[in-house]
């Protein structure tokens, strides 16, 4: 393989070559775009002020670009993408390009992987909820993302939910658990809809808790598989009234079901656990850390690093009907969102959100990157026998309906097993195995030796400026710099061996953390 002198974001790269860059600022900043300030930015920038730091200028169009379609649709731009906004002038075409990525269907993809995570769709040990069932929980978490279904009726559908596995979806939830107890399912209910753990509570609380979901019931039918969830009168009726988190108090009509009496407690716009926790996970999912950090440990001894800041964000989510997509505009709209990757002055600072931080792909949004500018397709498969889990050819990994589902590459990657709901399952760090992956697997080097920039190699030739830039727009959503285009050039036109050489530059580009994380 030849050494390419490769741009790295701020200087990395997977590659053990040499790096000869412009100034990083010159590729991943601008000062011709005039980002404005919003709400969200007061409280982000007096934290600063009172640390004596600042924001980092606003991102380039290049990385902006690129940013978005990754954390709205967990999809790279196609190089024709990626140039027409490049070559925009309209001063609002990045507010343009937040809307009209909610309309894609990858953006229903995304985000349902992201509720799948979160609520264990997984068929298999230990959570077995069955191929069937998990595949229709799956379409139904789809089809809340895709018409935007409001967050408390998404939430109580599924703490009020009484059906069949297979016939209600939603009523899954109480089936995804690793133990049926009233005390499991208040934990995995207080872990989803209030981001706070078991430990979090005293006694009495998760006593009080666990009441309200005492009179949860299974039964099996004669259908393979099929199980009924139901309110069941016949186990003991809690007390009636119960002392809720913060001092709260809920009283319990008798014979009526407390799980929709607590769903009119949590769902209700003067209770903050429901409205805070999903504006600190919106958050999390898009900047890869919550304002409360884990997302999923709120606890007196864990303050959030901006309270105002938290409150702000739940109270624009609970009086706009909890639309989550209200909130993502909020946040992708904003000074502090389209930052630029490289810090204004001191080393950037996680918890105080003074740069855009830059960190690795999730594992399916990092193999379907890969198949997308090689356009090749990935092999997932079960435990379970076809026909349960036959997935046709082309199917994404952000697809993917049952954690059972899996592959190689996404185990290697971090892809989270789905047995707790905790967002710490997800394990976005690299590590040796996967560098070595991207260096030297056989599964990297047939995709690549295949893909369309290395089967037109010979118009290389012909017009080198022209197919140099096609590989930069496709990996990186941005054009090459001259120093870039030149060094290029000059190692193309050394080789004896044109494929040769342009397999080397893309699977050098491949390995660079520009094209490895999101920035």
């Amino acid at each position: 393989m030849n050494t390419f002198r490769l741009t790295g974001l701020a200087g990395c790269c997977m590659v053990t070559a040499a790096v000869a860059v412009p100034e990083p600022r010159s590729v991943y900043e601008t000062e011709n775009y005039q980002v404005p300030r919003s709400r969200i930015d007061d409280f982000i920038l007096a934290r600063l002020k009172a640390q004596g730091t600042t924001l980092a200028p606003p991102c380039s169009d290049a990385v902006f670009v690129r940013r978005v379609y990754l954390d709205l649709i967990g999809t790279l731009p196609t190089s024709g993408e990626a140039e027409a906004f490049l070559d925009d002038i309209a001063p609002d075409k990045r507010a343009k390009l937040i809307d009209a990525l909610f309309q894609r269907d990858e953006f229903a993809d995304h985000w349902s992987t992201k509720w799948c995570d979160l609520l264990r769709v997984k068929a298999e040990f230990p959570i077995n909820l069955w191929p069937n069932p998990a595949q229709t929980y799956h379409r139904w978490l789809r089809s809340c993302m895709r018409t935007n279904l409001p967050l408390d009726r998404m939430a109580r559908r599924l703490l009020t939910s009484t059906g069949s596995n297979m016939r209600v979806p939603e009523s899954n939830f109480f089936r995804a658990v690793q133990s049926r107890d009233p005390a499991s399912l208040a934990t995995a209910v207080s872990l989803t809809f209030m981001g706070a753990r078991q430990e979090a509570w005293s006694g009495p609380e998760l006593e009080a808790l666990s009441s309200c979901f005492s009179r949860v019931g299974y039964k099996s039918t004669v259908e393979w598989k099929e199980e009924i969830v139901f309110f069941d009168l016949s186990r003991p009726a809690p007390m009636r009234s119960l002392g809720m988190p913060a001092g709260a108090v809920i009283d319990l009509p008798p014979d009526v079901d407390p799980r929709a009496v607590f769903t009119d407690w949590l769902v209700n716009p003067e209770n903050p656990w429901f409205s805070r926790n999903f504006a600190n996970r919106a958050w999390f999912w898009i900047f890869g850390r919550g304002i409360v950090e884990e997302p999923d440990d709120f606890r007196f001894d864990n303050p959030p690093s901006h309270p105002e800041l938290l409150r702000h964000l739940a109270a624009e989510l609970s009086s706009h009907h909890y639309d989550m997509r209200h909130l993502l505009r909020l946040i992708t709209n904003s000074r502090t969102y389209q930052q630029s990757p490289v810090p204004a002055g001191k080393p950037c600072d996680a918890s105080l959100f003074d740069c855009y931080r830059m960190r690795r792909l999730d594992a399916e949004v990092m193999v379907d990157a890969l198949c997308s500018v090689t356009k090749t397709s990935e092999q997932y498969s079960s435990l379970i026998p076809e026909p349960f889990t036959f997935l046709p050819e082309g199917t994404r990994a952000i697809s993917l309906p049952d954690g059972s589902i899996s592959s190689s590459f996404l185990e290697l990657f971090g892809r989270p097993p789905r047995d707790s709901g905790l967002a710490a399952e997800r394990n976005s760090n690299p590590s040796a195995a996967q560098r070595l992956h991207f260096l030297n697997s056989s599964h990297v080097r047939k995709k690549i030796e295949g893909c369309e920039l290395v089967r037109g190699s010979s118009g290389y030739r012909s017009n080198p400026n022209s197919a140099i830039s096609s590989i930069y727009l496709t990996l990186f959503s941005r054009r090459p710099t001259p120093e870039e285009s030149a060094v290029c050039r000059e190692t193309l036109a050394q080789s004896g061996n044109r494929r040769d050489s342009v397999i080397d530059l893309v699977w050098a580009l491949l390995n660079t953390n520009e094209f490895l994380c999101r920035h």
